[in-house]
């Protein structure tokens, strides 16, 4: 517990959030990540957009900006071209990371920049009254389906994989030993690492879809979460329904800033050469 409240604004606590959040749990499976890493608080920046979720900035003792609807990772861009040597870390949820910022999710991937994105995504607006969400499950209910959703939902991780990302992982805040050690590989990797946090808004999504109480949701990611090792052997018809934890993609790609450092020195080069 002291190793997670020397990160703590304590002067900004009680937090927000509501009894039973999930983002409690993945508020102090970051800061555990963190502490193992042995980051240096005043070169670690946690930059979070619009929602529940990324409310968690502001109860975090280090640089930390709360930005604008969807525009985390464009924050998160700049302050790591500006200051490389930073350790960034995104906090966003599923609206504000595939709706409003959807393009800039898929465009930091696509660029592999070298900095951490954690999207929780409890398929819902939850801060802003109950609105479907990008990750909505098609024929769920929410204040603006109220006959049930009939879109269908990006699946986050796989989004970040096919955008490019470098490393992409899934975790549940029920598997919360498993969420710690996928947050400290994901900040430990070099270029754009995303971690999908599978959480629950029990106020809002929860009991329109008769879901029950966040314990039941909790319950839920239990039973319906398989292990990526797992479910290599398992059949599509055992995977209805179901979905996979671990790391999805881990690999190795040019990182922006580096790439970026060598357009510099090359126009550099060229402005100080003969004749210039």
């Amino acid at each position: 517990m002291a190793a997670i409240e020397k990160y703590l604004r304590q002067s900004t606590l009680p937090h927000i959030w509501c009894p039973g959040c999930g983002n409690g749990i993945l508020l102090a499976a970051i800061l555990r990540a963190v502490d193992k890493l042995g980051l240096e608080q005043q070169k670690t920046v946690v930059v979070s957009g619009i929602g529940c979720s990324s409310r968690a900035s502001g109860y975090m003792n280090f640089n930390t900006v709360h930005t604008a609807h969807g525009r985390a990772l464009t924050f998160a861009t700049g302050i790591k071209l500006a200051k490389p040597e930073l350790n960034v870390i995104v906090i966003t949820g599923d609206g504000d990371a595939t709706a409003i910022g959807g393009n800039h999710f898929i465009h930091a991937a696509r660029r592999n920049l070298n900095l951490t994105a954690i999207v929780v995504n409890n398929n819902i607006y939850g801060m802003t009254g109950g609105q479907y969400s990008p990750t909505t499950p098609y024929g769920s209910r929410a204040t603006t389906a109220l006959y049930g959703n009939i879109e269908h939902a990006f699946s986050i991780a796989e989004l970040a994989v096919m955008a490019g990302a470098s490393m992409v992982s899934r975790g549940t805040v029920y598997h919360a030993t498993l969420l710690d050690e996928l947050i400290r590989k994901a900040i430990f990797k070099r270029g754009f690492s995303v971690v999908e946090v599978v959480s629950h808004c029990h106020t809002q999504f929860g009991r329109r879809n008769k879901m029950g109480d966040a314990v039941d949701m909790l319950r839920w990611q239990k039973e319906s979460a398989v292990r990526v090792d797992k479910a290599a052997g398992m059949t599509p018809e055992e995977l209805k329904d179901r979905f996979t934890i671990g790391i999805l993609v881990d690999r190795d790609l040019p990182v922006y800033t580096q790439e970026y450092n060598k357009v510099r020195e090359a126009a550099r080069a060229i402005q100080s050469g003969p004749g210039a």
